[in-house]
């Protein structure tokens, strides 16, 4: 097989990789459309201009960091709570590198700063499915598989984030906008509810943030995200003691 073959297969492989992760994130982008949307809104009604909007969504790129940090923002908080708050809020993506970044550890780095730039929730959720932790030494489709996953869900995100800024000023307060973000966000998160560990750190993030709301500069949510992320860990260790103490039995 000549060197020109093998190249242009192993470019078919990837294109067709590509096309395969379009199609299975397609059926994520209308709720992504819709939560980016409320996220723009929320951005021009809370005193952001369209600039300012733009560089924020296009920046940024994190729609619950954005969420957590404009009511901070509009109560002209010091900027280390916002910093330390949209931190809190987006520590689920060390776990989110840790688990896809070593299937990319053989590119360049500025290449997989990109890649962790466009790196989100949905394909988290989706690309371990495809290849799990003991394919890492596989490369075949990868880099076509999460581009085209990344791809998807960057586009749909800033479409509606871009059209929720344009369309802001447009829609009565009277329509609840908020609790549609809200709805948006739990049209995301329940799907990736997927095990006991998921389970427990959102029953406990959602009563601490509850019980936290009287909490200044919504400090209750950045201890509700603490305490979930710390019952996840905490189930974690415990199904693994008991799976090893079975095996050992």
């Amino acid at each position: 097989m000549s060197l020109n073959t093998a190249v242009s297969g192993q470019a078919e492989r990837e294109k067709t990789a590509f096309l395969d992760a379009l199609r299975t994130s397609s059926q994520t982008v209308p709720g992504l459309m819709a939560w980016g949307a409320v996220t723009g809104m929320a951005m021009v009604q809370s005193g952001l201009s369209l600039w300012q909007g733009l560089a924020m969504t296009l920046l940024v790129y994190a729609g619950s960091a954005q969420l957590a940090s404009l009511p901070l923002i509009v109560a002209g908080a010091p900027i280390w709570m916002i910093f330390l708050t949209a931190l809190m809020v987006n520590l689920r993506f060390i776990i989110f590198g840790a688990v896809i970044g070593p299937h990319f550890s053989h590119l360049r780095w500025y290449q997989r700063i990109a890649y962790g730039y466009v790196n989100a929730d949905v394909v988290m959720a989706l690309f371990p499915q495809r290849f799990p932790s003991h394919t890492v030494t596989k490369t075949e489709g990868k880099r076509g598989y999460y581009l085209g996953l990344v791809s998807s869900n960057w586009l749909g995100w800033q479409t509606g984030s871009i059209a929720g800024m344009l369309l802001a000023s447009q829609i009565p307060p009277a329509w609840g906008i908020g609790f549609a973000g809200t709805l948006a966000l739990l049209a995301i998160t329940i799907p990736l509810v997927i095990n006991r560990a998921a389970l427990a750190s959102v029953i406990v993030a959602a009563f601490t943030a509850v019980l936290a709301i009287g909490l200044p500069y919504r400090l209750g949510l950045v201890l509700a995200i603490v305490l979930g992320i710390a019952a996840a860990m905490t189930v974690d260790y415990l199904t693994e003691r008991a799976q090893a103490r079975s095996l050992h039995d």
